[in-house]
């Protein structure tokens, strides 16, 4: 009798199930992201809102939670791939969700104490409460340990909080915020730093907006000011002294989530590249005839191809529980870098056409600047891949 032959893997390498989640989102951004882009991209806020409240629906910001958590028990891949169809048609869309469930919801689930969870876990995985993760200071970006906001216990117990945060993604569109603050002054650097887990409507907290954009228009930033803000010793999220350390383990999930996001910038860079270059004819024949253009878009597909390798081989570790931090910064560094340089060749294939607001090259090519900013620097980057290479 003949074994039952075993159904061979999809060209695309995408199980039925991932498979699923693509084109549910790729539909969802295709019927109702893309016909409000615009306003969105405008800093149009209750588009941004409605849109977030229909990914809440869609159950995105559950994807990858355990079901005894109230999530959809899916691996992280499945949620990477979403990321990555939501940026094809808006980084900016996709940079909230990622700020939302990498930055907040997974470090909840993984350092959150009992009592903390009864009260957050519910509405961060529904989607119902959004989330924002302020470490950056003025004078803290990529040496993030030398943050000066200060919490200093009253007599109550309580932490009385002063200082700013600034470029806080979700700032205006958060009810909760992931904060770090110095506890003490007779540590230096990182060791000094404590989490807390605050609540928009806390007296003496206030938001700004922040300053304007040159990419990723559609999400918003802003500006955290705190004023003698009292925050309850409830409120500490992990323990004393060790914020720093929660806060870069929440970073190697997040730098996933970036790379992610990279990926679909690069991704819609190609096609769009590849419908101009089918479209437009120059001496007599189409772009894509001539070898100097041909190149490019062969470049651009094999670096998508190796991007896409990079974001998958750091998901299954991070599933296994396994050290990713390396695999989590190489694929955030050659994603973020990939996107830059296939939104460079897609306005370049578009010649000057590239240049307007016309064509929407010109918006993932200032999108795509930021990737290589936020959540570690590609010098940063580097620094992290050296040390984890070198055991140091």
């Amino acid at each position: 009798m003949c074994a039952v032959a075993t159904p061979p893997p999809a060209v695309d390498g995408l199980s039925e199930e991932q498979r699923d989640i693509q084109m549910m989102v790729r539909e969802f951004v295709q019927k109702e992201v893309l016909p409000v882009s615009k306003a969105l991209e405008g800093g149009d806020l209750a588009t941004l809102k409605q849109l977030w409240g229909r990914m809440a629906e869609l159950g995105l910001t559950a994807l990858p939670f355990a079901e005894a958590d109230g999530g959809a028990g899916l691996n992280s891949y499945c949620y990477f791939l979403a990321l990555s169809e939501i940026a094809k048609v808006s980084a900016a869309l996709a940079t909230a969700l990622s700020v939302h469930v990498s930055l907040v919801g997974m470090p909840l689930v993984q350092e959150a104490n009992d009592e903390q969870k009864q009260r957050y876990m519910a509405g961060i995985i529904s989607g119902q409460t959004i989330g924002a993760f302020a470490l950056t200071e003025a004078n803290a970006g990529s040496d993030a340990g030398a943050g000066l906001c200060k919490a200093e216990k009253n007599a109550d117990g309580d932490y009385v909080l002063n200082g700013t945060k600034l470029f806080i993604t979700n700032a205006l569109l958060a009810d909760v915020f992931l904060v770090t603050a110095r506890t003490s002054a007779d540590e230096k650097g990182s060791k000094g730093l404590t989490a807390f887990i605050i609540d928009k409507d806390t007296p003496g907290f206030t938001i700004h907006k922040g300053d304007e954009k040159m990419g990723l228009t559609g999400s918003d930033w802003g500006e955290l000011a705190f004023d003698d803000c009292v925050i309850p010793a409830a409120n500490q999220f992990g323990k004393e002294g060790q914020g720093f350390k929660l806060f870069m383990n929440s970073l190697n999930i997040g730098r996933i989530g970036i790379a992610a996001v990279s990926l679909g910038i690069a991704s819609a860079c190609l096609e769009a590249a590849l419908k101009y270059s089918n479209e437009r004819e120059q001496f007599g024949n189409k772009l894509h005839s001539f070898q100097a253009i041909a190149f490019k878009l062969a470049n651009m597909a094999t670096e998508i191809e190796a991007a896409k390798l990079l974001i998958a081989s750091a998901a299954r570790l991070k599933d296994a529980g396994q050290n990713h931090v390396k695999e989590a910064s190489m694929a955030k560094l050659y994603a973020s870098e990939l996107a830059n340089r296939a939104a460079n060749e897609a306005v370049q294939i578009h010649g000057g056409y590239g240049y307007t607001k016309d064509f929407p090259v010109e918006r993932y090519f200032r999108d795509a600047r930021v990737m290589t900013l936020f959540e570690g620097t590609s010098e940063i980057q580097h620094i992290v891949i050296a040390k984890q290479l070198l055991n140091t």
